[in-house]
């Protein structure tokens, strides 16, 4: 006869409760036979902990399923007024602000520019309370991307040298809740990693193009790599021939550069130039061809050290007419190194949608926490 686990019964009860909000928050409202299918728990567990989530204002009646065989079962679900996160990509130019509640569902989308007056932290808080009065609850977590080199203490140092966790302090302030500074492009990664093309590799990395540069993330099996000073994926200087030590391999400069060796417009961002090429510009076919060149060099750079399974191509990479520069270029190096390419799930959106998967998983460890947590009975 098979024993009961010994242990205290609030354990039990704690992990049995996280089992139950867990498949709540992945698979939306369930009845009770189908959460003791999906936790292994039996009827009288499943009852007991529904009944406690409910006391503590964590779960709440979800309607009827009518649809399955016998008679009518009632469904709970995930309390709506739970709370929500931020998920925020600050570029150099503009915020965008998602919300979402405990199952990452998107409930509220905001995007403006910097204004030129205003600094980066009152911007995104004052983003962040429109969202809250749309979605009319509390924002317990933020998950934040933003370009430069990010450490595990969340300091960023980018153009201006490091600013020593000033940025996320003053947010968190700013927001009331915990804030978790990311390189925009790791959350890019986590985007591919979870829910994107990738879900037969263990190892690549993703190039993420956009017109402020070029940046790395690096899955190594399973898990993202930041390095041990959160520089891993910093790319846009590796040495390349003919370019000078430190000269970066592509940007907005890089650019303007190349269209005027080309005769084209070097004020017109690298999009314009890759809807030029799709249209037939001879010209701007060179460009870009020169701009497939570099990266399948950085490409091939990163193979002789990491050899990924294959690079994700992400931002304006992933553009039609770039991709298709790009294996081109590969094939004709593959007799000497085979580099292997495919196009991101997400493009310009990679950063954010990154983000927004961060940020609900933060969510639902913070509120399963505190619903979990029995309150303290010394305190007078």
């Amino acid at each position: 006869m098979t024993r009961p686990l010994a242990g205290p019964q609030t354990l039990l009860r704690a992990l049995n409760g996280r089992a139950i909000l867990e498949a709540l928050a992945r698979t939306g409202p369930r009845t009770r036979a189908e959460l003791m299918a999906a936790t292994g728990l039996s009827r009288t567990a499943v009852t007991q902990v529904l009944r406690m989530l409910e006391g503590a204002g964590a779960v709440a009646p979800a309607g009827v399923d009518r649809d399955t065989r016998g008679p009518a079962a009632s469904r709970v679900a995930l309390h709506p007024h739970l709370g929500f996160a931020a998920a925020i990509h600050a570029d150099h130019h503009a915020a965008h602000v998602v919300l979402v509640d405990p199952t990452g569902a998107v409930r509220a989308e905001l995007h403006e520019d910097f204004p030129r007056v205003d600094d980066r932290v009152t911007h995104i808080a004052r983003l962040v309370d429109r969202g809250r009065r749309v979605v009319n609850g509390p924002v317990h977590a933020a998950v934040v991307g933003v370009p430069g080199i990010v450490t595990a203490d969340g300091s960023i140092r980018n153009d201006e040298g490091p600013d020593g966790g000033a940025f996320r302090s003053a947010l968190a302030a700013a927001l009331g809740c915990e804030v978790r500074i990311e390189n925009d492009v790791n959350l890019a990664a986590l985007a591919e990693l979870s829910v994107g093309a990738v879900a037969d590799l263990s190892s690549f990395a993703l190039l993420l193009l956009v017109d402020d540069g070029l940046g790395a993330g690096i899955v190594i099996d399973g898990a993202l790599h930041r390095g041990a000073s959160g520089i891993a994926g910093e790319i846009m200087y590796l040495p390349q021939s003919p370019l000078p030590i430190g000269a970066p391999v592509v940007n907005d400069a890089v650019v303007s550069d190349l269209a005027r060796a080309y005769d084209l417009d070097p004020d017109a961002l690298l999009g314009a130039h890759l809807e030029a090429a799709a249209d037939g510009d001879d010209a701007a076919l060179q460009l870009v061809t020169e701009v497939a060149r570099r990266l399948v060099l950085i490409a091939g750079t990163m193979t002789l050290v990491l050899d990924p399974e294959a690079f994700i191509l992400s931002g304006s990479a992933a553009h039609p007419v770039l991709a298709g520069a790009v294996a081109r270029i590969a094939d004709e190096y593959a007799p000497l190194l085979s580099v292997g390419f495919r196009v991101s799930s997400f493009g310009v959106e990679a950063p954010l949608i990154g983000a927004t998967g961060e940020a609900a998983s933060a969510l639902r460890a913070a509120l399963f926490t505190r619903i979990l947590t029995p309150p303290d009975k010394t305190g007078r």
